[in-house]
C-alpha cells in the first residue's frame, strides 16, 4: 500500500516539474524552515527543489516521496491562479 501512495505522491508530482513551490521541512527541535524553489526533477525515490539562489547559501535539496507521506515535508505549488497543496493523499 505505502508504494502505491509513493508512487502516486509522485505521478503528481511530475506535473509540476518547472513550477514555483514553497517548501515547508520541519528542522527538528519544533523549528520549520520555509523556503521557496522550483521543483526541477522528480527520480522514483526523490524529488529535486531548485532553491531561489539569493535567499540561500545552497543552490539545491532533495527529499523522498516518504518525506511528504509521512508530513516532514510540505509542498505548496505556487501558481498564478493560487495555491495547490500536495499531500499525501494525492
Amino acid at each position: 500500500m505505502a508504494n502505491n501512495t509513493l508512487a502516486l505522491i509522485k505521478n503528481n508530482l511530475d506535473g509540476y516539474i518547472g513550477e514555483k513551490i514553497l517548501l515547508k521541512a520541519n528542522g527538528g527541535r519544533r523549528k520549520t524552515i520555509e523556503r521557496f524553489g522550483v521543483l526541477e526533477e522528480t527520480y522514483p525515490s526523490v524529488f529535486i527543489v531548485k532553491l531561489d539562489e539569493d535567499q540561500h547559501s545552497f543552490k539545491r535539496v532533495s527529499y523522498s516521496y516518504a518525506d511528504i507521506l509521512t508530513e516532514t515535508v510540505e509542498l505548496t505549488i505556487v501558481t498564478n491562479g493560487g495555491q495547490i497543496k500536495i499531500t499525501h493523499q494525492a
